[in-house]
């Protein structure tokens, strides 16, 4: 147990570390602060403001359409609802499933039913594709932790007159709130710091977001179109590009706990 410990932790400390020593030297205010300029993939002025910006605005697009699809069928998977039925089992097969399948898929199966459509890759696309990617993960999370809410609290609920509705919004979801709320954010943390699936569905662009039919730039493109320049200031720059997004992600975990905390003391043990 301690060996496996150790793996994960030094892994993760490799990453930061080789990360952050060669990011932080190309890493300063103009990186967060600007878009890139003339000459930026040539080593010139400019920064990455563009991709942070088309990043979140993917991530928090694709977050809230992946929580309004998945929360009916997060109810719907209760025992109240359709839980027990043979429905239920075959949407939870269907949810690992899809969890199991890799982003570039979804980035192609994206692209394919834009071309369909007669549409190009804009901000509208991406989110298209990462809320695929991101409702399995978290409506199969959500469902987990729904799971967990004790029968004897419905019970109770349904003894004291309340709806199967009422039960639904004030006591299991005041339950699972902790848990939901770190299902939403694990989601979002996919969804910015996923690549494939945006690639051909986002396209890049150096300006910042300005329409949802518009291409739009996202971190993990940044660091991949900066890695595959010859100049050794771009791909510098790269490494800085991916520490933004992993201070990004971090902020997100460390939000997640947080929020956890905070609502835990509606959680009946």
């Amino acid at each position: 147990m301690i060996g496996s410990v150790l793996v994960v932790v030094g892994c993760l400390a490799g990453v930061l570390a080789v990360i952050l020593w060669r990011g932080l030297p190309a890493l300063n205010l103009a990186m967060v602060t600007q878009g890139p300029r003339g000459g930026y993939y040539l080593g010139k002025e400019g920064g990455v403001l563009n991709a942070i910006t088309g990043s979140l605005c993917l991530g928090f697009g694709a977050t809230a359409a992946a929580l309004i699809l998945g929360l009916p069928i997060v109810f719907y998977l209760q025992r109240d609802y359709g839980g027990r039925s043979r429905l239920a089992g075959l949407t939870r097969l269907a949810l690992d499933v899809l969890w199991g399948i890799p982003s570039i898929v979804y980035g192609a199966f994206g692209f394919i039913i834009m071309l369909y459509f007669g549409l190009r890759a804009s901000l509208l696309g991406g989110i298209i594709a990462l809320t695929l990617v991101e409702l399995p993960i978290m409506a199969r999370a959500m469902d987990e932790v729904v799971r967990m809410v004790p029968a004897e609290l419905k019970d109770s609920s349904y003894a004291l007159g309340a709806t199967r509705l009422e039960t639904t919004l004030r006591v299991v979801w005041r339950q699972a709130l902790p848990g939901t709320l770190t299902a939403i954010l694990l989601a979002f943390g996919r969804g910015i710091g996923d690549a494939a699936s945006v690639l051909f569905t986002a396209g890049y662009t150096d300006y910042m977001p300005s329409s949802l039919m518009e291409p739009v730039a996202s971190l993990p493109l940044a660091v991949f179109f900066q890695l595959g320049t010859p100049f050794p200031e771009v791909q510098q720059r790269a490494y800085a590009s991916g520490a933004i997004l992993l201070v990004l992600v971090l902020i997100v975990s460390l939000v997640s706990r947080l929020l956890a905390r905070k609502f835990e003391r509606y959680v009946v043990r």
